[in-house]
């Protein structure tokens, strides 16, 4: 198992790669990024995260049910208490939706960037968790987690984070006036609490290995509220609203296959 620990490292840090180099497109885009492109990715990522959900924590979750009394009872009450977790964070931290001008959580008197920032930095949560979750399993030589399964996630994960990084890095200059050097650290940053996430999943779950199918269902939970409660109705905003539903379907297929094939 020693020998996996490199391949583990680059596996949690893959993700926040993938936000770093979507926020370094605040570069490339002199324009932004149009309304289209924008619903585009919001649909992609939105199926990743889906499709991450079912086959990489929930099936897995139930696989490590068989023998429970009740096989779905782990997987279901995981998911419910990852999703009310989530409606916690949501209420209480202020941020600010892409598209809105209107705050969410507690009152605060913070920057406009700010709270662009910590709207995503939210939603990166679940994402660490679900992560760590995975590798976790490896490191615990679960038989129903792989380590080819995990580092599956952590690529698909950086994928839609790609699309993440640009949508919150370029508003940042067009929006809140700050440089593309400033948006560029603001929208990277934004990505780091993916791997701390997914390193304090893995310290905990070291000492609740019994509940390792809780912990992905939860994580399952969480990555859905953000679909649910952010991605899919940006994407489906108009104009452009089905090019949101396309992006979804190519996320989702997309990783499926790669769950399957290297899972």
């Amino acid at each position: 198992m020693n020998d996996e620990f490199p391949i583990i490292a680059i596996g949690l840090a893959i993700p926040f790669m993938g936000t770093a180099l979507g926020a370094a497109m605040v570069f490339f885009l002199k324009d932004g990024m149009t309304a289209f492109m924008q619903k585009l990715l919001l649909g992609f990522a939105s199926g990743v995260m889906i499709a991450a959900a079912v086959w990489s924590l929930l099936i897995p979750s139930m696989d490590m049910s068989k023998e429970h009394m009740l096989p779905w009872f782990p997987a279901a009450l995981g998911f419910l208490l990852g999703m009310g977790f989530l409606l916690l964070l949501d209420t209480l931290i202020p941020h600010l939706h892409l598209d809105s001008q209107t705050p969410e959580g507690t009152q605060a008197n913070l920057k406009k960037s700010t709270m662009l920032v910590l709207a995503v930095t939210l939603h990166n949560i679940p994402e660490g968790m679900a992560i760590g979750a995975v590798f976790a399993g490896v490191l615990a030589e679960n038989a129903t987690m792989s380590l080819a399964g995990a580092l599956a996630l952590s690529i698909g994960i950086a994928i839609q984070n790609m699309p993440e990084g640009a949508i919150i890095s370029m508003p940042l200059v067009s929006e809140a006036g700050l440089s593309k050097r400033k948006a560029f650290a603001y929208g990277a940053a934004s990505g780091i609490v993916e791997p701390i996430g997914a390193m304090l999943t893995i310290l905990f779950s070291a000492l609740l290995l019994p509940m390792m199918p809780y912990l992905l269902a939860f994580a399952a939970g969480a990555m859905m509220y953000v679909v649910v409660e952010e991605l899919i109705p940006a994407s489906q905003a108009e104009p452009h609203s089905n090019i949101g539903t396309v992006g979804l379907a190519a996320g989702f297929v997309l990783m499926m296959i790669l769950d399957v094939a290297l899972g």
